[in-house]
This record gives structure tokens, C-alpha cells and sequence, in this order.
């Protein structure tokens, strides 16, 4: 069986955890508004120097950017660091990422999820290490208070009490093809997937379980995105197909997704629990799984963190 990549350690109360901006501009009522549910949840919280700048559609330049998600995790001192929210941004800061300083601090808990997804493939590739896709303190729901408390408890346990969620059950879930799998979970945003052709932190999806979301894109466009990646090879020999939510995509996107990857004839499910909505569960990426679609049920191999 395929081994999960190196899982870095779970946190503790009294843990310090770094809140740093990769992408989009934060707004800071919704920063303090989700920084104060982490420090609910007992952690400790800095910010990174850089969380609050703004130039135009990014949270400073891609310099600052990178310097403080890099300053971050070489601080020993630091136990988790957390991507404040998405919008667009994190793929401009991979190269500026000094990878080899990275790969030698200490393994530690990496969250985020949407826009991040470009830095999730990047841990994964250059790091070899899992990571967790995740509600962020300043997206949407957590930095609004709007995020449901079943995910509030998904997130800290997950956190602090791994062993505590090695099920992962959605009961409403959409079976579209039935069948049972198990495989590394990967993937992520589609956009960002999508976007990743032809760099190589996109590594293929064979024999992997692929997570899918995304937020206000139209079924053609997911429709194009999902060809794409089908084009490229993305797929071929994938295990199963895991969808999340499509919020703000217009009706049709489980028509799309049978369209377009039921023919690879393995386990597909829809309407999952993570990415853009009210509920957000956090899913571990680099951990082996096994899918039972249609008991809606994800079973991690080993809890998301060590």
C-alpha cells in the first residue's frame, strides 16, 4: 500500500501557530474576528509582518509575501502555520521560496485551503510533507463566524486530537459512481489544479483519491477545467474522485463531473463537506485513505498528524 507522506506533529494548547497572508488582501475585522477563534482553541497567535498589506489584487508584493510564510516556518518557536485566506496570489510566491532552508527546519502543521492549494502542491512536492486543507481566519465563515460548529470541532480535533477523526462521514453526499477505493488523497481548488498544468508541483494523480471544490465558476467552466487536466493526463490511473462543495456554481456541476470523469470508471462522490461553504471539514492531503462511496465514508490509514 501506498505510504502517506511525512505527517508533522499534532498541536498542543499553549502551542504558537503563525497566521500569514499568501494571496489575497486580508480584511482585519475578519483577521482579529478568526486569529481570536484560534486563540479560543488555545494556541497562540502572531501574525506575520507583512498579513495586512495590500497592493492591488495581492497582499504585498510577492517578496514580502514570501518572506514571511518562509520566516514562519524556519521559527522553531512555531508549531502551525496558517494561510489567513485565499483570493489569488500563492502560486507568484513559489519561486521565491528558498525550498532547500525549508526542507531543513522542523515538520509542522500547514493550513489552508482555495487559492492555497498551489502551496499545498508545493509542500507536497518539495517538502514531502502533509499538509491540511482547511477553514482559514480570515476567509470566509471562520473569519465571519458563520462557520458551522461540526466543522469547528472537525478543525480542532483534527488539530489537536487526530486520532479522533480517522472517519470522515457525509451522510447527504451524492454517490455518483459507486464503489470503494483507497489511495493518497490529493488535490484541491479545481481552478488552482487546472492552473498548475506543466509546473512540477502538479505531480499526476495515479493511484491517488482526488479532492475537487471550487466557488463562482459556471458548469463550462468546470466542464473546461476538468477537460484540461483530463488532456494533460492528470488522471489517468486515478482511484476515486472525492467532490466537495461548488458554491455559487449554478446547478449542473454533478451532471459535469459524471460527463467528464465518469468514464474513468472508478468510485465517484459529490457534495463532500470542504471548500467554500458554511460547513468546511478539514481534509488532510499526503494521507492515505480508503473510500467507500456509497457509505459516503472516507477512512484515513493514520490520523492526519503524528
Amino acid at each position: 500500500m501506498v505510504a502517506s507522506l511525512q505527517r508533522p506533529a499534532r498541536l498542543r494548547r499553549g502551542d504558537r501557530v503563525a497566521v500569514v497572508a499568501p494571496s489575497g488582501p486580508v480584511d482585519e475585522r475578519r483577521l482579529e474576528r478568526g486569529c481570536e477563534a484560534l486563540r479560543r482553541f488555545g494556541l497562540e497567535v502572531v501574525l506575520g509582518e507583512h498579513a495586512l498589506d495590500q497592493r492591488g489584487f495581492l497582499a504585498g508584493t510577492d517578496e514580502d509575501r514570501a518572506a514571511d510564510l518562509q520566516k514562519a516556518w524556519l521559527d522553531d518557536s512555531v508549531r502551525a502555520v496558517v494561510c489567513a485566506r485565499g483570493g489569488y496570489g500563492a502560486m507568484r510566491v513559489l519561486d521565491h521560496l528558498d525550498w532547500t532552508a525549508m526542507a531543513g527546519a522542523e515538520p509542522k502543521v500547514f493550513l489552508g485551503s482555495s487559492d492555497i492549494t498551489a502551496l499545498h502542491l508545493a509542500f507536497h512536492h518539495h517538502l514531502g510533507l502533509a499538509t491540511l486543507f482547511g477553514p482559514m481566519p480570515a476567509g470566509f465563515a471562520l473569519g465571519t463566524g458563520q462557520l458551522d460548529q461540526a466543522s469547528i470541532t472537525h478543525l480542532t480535533r483534527t488539530l489537536f486530537t487526530p486520532g479522533d477523526v480517522r472517519e470522515i462521514v457525509v451522510p447527504h453526499a451524492e454517490v455518483l459512481v459507486p464503489g470503494r477505493a483507497s489511495g493518497m488523497l490529493v488535490g484541491g481548488n479545481l481552478a488552482l489544479l487546472a492552473a498548475c498544468v506543466g509546473a512540477p508541483e502538479l505531480r499526476p494523480a495515479e493511484g491517488a483519491i482526488v479532492l475537487l471544490e471550487d466557488v463562482n465558476e459556471a458548469p463550462y467552466r468546470i466542464d473546461r477545467m476538468l477537460t484540461q487536466l483530463l488532456r494533460a493526463g492528470w488522471f489517468a490511473g486515478v482511484a476515486a474522485i472525492v467532490a466537495g462543495t461548488w458554491v455559487d456554481c449554478g446547478e449542473g456541476v454533478s451532471e459535469v463531473l459524471l460527463d467528464r470523469l465518469g468514464p474513468l470508471g472508478v468510485p465517484i462522490v459529490n457534495g463532500f463537506d470542504f471548500g467554500h461553504g458554511r460547513r468546511q471539514l478539514t481534509m488532510p492531503l499526503g494521507v492515505v485513505a480508503e473510500l467507500d462511496a456509497e457509505a459516503r465514508k472516507l477512512v484515513l490509514g493514520e490520523p492526519a498528524l503524528a
